[in-house]
């Protein structure tokens, strides 16, 4: 069967009655025939879908050209071409209704033509090298690691959509209890504390996070909340992105031979359309895709008889003094799982932390609670002192952009796991005078 005739009979269907006699005069009025091998594939059809799949026309079509009776309408061609009426038929997490195309551009405030341009289902934006025509500013910065991370972020307009689509939509959706970033009630403690007073603790990293969640893993979370595909496609399309060939360009290659392969699989990752890393949408949509690693992740560290959380790419296992001796067949176990699920461990991020020695995980000691490390706030403190005595000036040798807010920012980070200190410090900010 032709593939034009499958899309037409597919959306025909789904617009009359779905009763076999109904699917008759469906496919005869798209014919402009009754021909005899409708009937049989009526049937065949109501026995592969004995409900209507109002929300997949797609795969409807591509099901109805491999049924048998299809091997009979190889010459017949689609009189008409008529659009399949979608809706979505479930909605476990009461999320608002978009039943089609339409649903989603009023939803969003913007015409079908404007929805279309910002969801690039043709993916033009790889070849476009006038800014203008890009819905994304791309920049890079080099990692303490000297790896390159490359920023994509999307302009104005695009944000706020995408900020819509996460307050009302991708909000909604729950990811996985392990996962404790990016979520009401999430923080770097909240992942960091289960492993608090752990024997060993075990951090791991996933490489290129955002860049590995493609838009097909997008799309099977709109579709797994239950709108159609048309209204699927369309909303993985707004939250994910291709970086430009001229943009790829432009990034630098890291000066440390050892990080060039991890660079050339960035590329090959940024050239297909993935969750990109700047926009509102990716934190929330990295947890979701992220969700069946998480599911086996935990169950893999509770079979050992440890525990397992998850911050954005960084991974955190925990667990009694035997694992000292058995964390090799661990990390096994895991790296297979993460590749399974389609991601990729940063083998040089890997650590396996006895008791005996710091162990840190998202910035905080977890030895005996999370906190932030005592070489650390006297570092703090000692620039603070030296700001006073000398002038901020004098310590910032990095030039730091906004030199006051970044160490109020440092200040902030303390007090939310320490406040005794953390206010200590603040008094010592407080103190300097800023205009030196």
């Amino acid at each position: 069967m032709r593939p034009d005739l499958a899309r037409a009979l597919a959306a025909g269907f789904l617009a009359g009655e779905w009763t076999q006699p109904g699917l008759v005069t469906s496919g005869a009025a798209v014919l402009g025939r009754r021909a005899r091998w409708l009937g049989p594939l009526a049937r065949q059809t109501l026995e592969l879908y004995p409900r209507a799949p109002y929300d997949r026309p797609r795969e409807l079509a591509t099901n109805l050209a491999t049924r048998p009776a299809a091997a009979k309408a190889l010459r017949a061609k689609p009189l008409t071409q008529p659009l399949a009426a979608t809706r979505m038929l479930h909605n476990r997490w009461r999320l608002p209704v978009l039943d089609d195309l339409g649903d989603l551009a009023d939803r969003l405030g913007v015409g079908a033509t404007e929805l279309d341009w910002y969801a690039d289902p043709r993916h033009l934006a790889r070849s476009a090298s006038d800014v203008a025509l890009q819905h994304y500013r791309v920049g890079h910065r080099v990692a303490p690691s000297g790896a390159i991370r490359v920023l994509e972020a999307p302009k104005p307009r695009l944000r706020a959509l995408q900020r819509r689509l996460l307050d009302e939509l991708a909000s909604l959706i729950p990811p996985h209890p392990a996962a404790r970033g990016f979520r009401p009630g999430g923080s770097v403690a909240s992942y960091a504390a289960p492993h608090a007073g752990r024997p060993v603790v075990v951090r791991l990293d996933l490489e290129a996070f955002f860049a590995s969640i493609t838009v097909s893993r997008v799309y099977g979370i709109w579709r797994t909340a239950g709108y159609p595909e048309p209204v699927a496609h369309r909303l993985a399309g707004l939250v994910t992105c291709v970086l430009p060939r001229s943009s790829w360009r432009a990034v630098p290659r890291p000066t440390d031979e050892r990080l060039l392969d991890a660079h050339w699989r960035l590329g090959r990752r940024l050239a297909a359309p993935h969750l990109p890393q700047g926009a509102p949408t990716s934190p929330a949509m990295a947890n979701l895709a992220a969700f069946r690693l998480d599911v086996r992740l935990d169950a893999l560290a509770r079979s050992w008889g440890g525990r397992y959380t998850r911050y954005a790419d960084d991974l955190a296992f925990s667990g009694a003094a035997g694992w000292g001796t058995g964390t090799s067949r661990l990390l096994e176990a895991v790296e297979v799982i993460v590749r399974d699920e389609g991601f990729r461990l940063n083998a040089r991020k890997t650590g396996v932390m006895p008791r005996g020695g710091h162990q840190r995980l998202g910035g905080l000691v977890v030895n005996e609670r999370p906190h932030v490390s005592r070489a650390d706030v006297d570092t703090l403190r000692a620039i603070l002192h030296n700001c006073l005595r000398h002038g901020p000036s004098s310590q910032n040798r990095a030039g730091v952009p906004a030199w006051e807010e970044h160490l109020r920012g440092r200040i902030a980070w303390v007090a939310q796991h320490d406040p005794v200190r953390g206010e200590r410090l603040l008094a010592a900010h407080r103190a300097i005078d800023w205009s030196r």
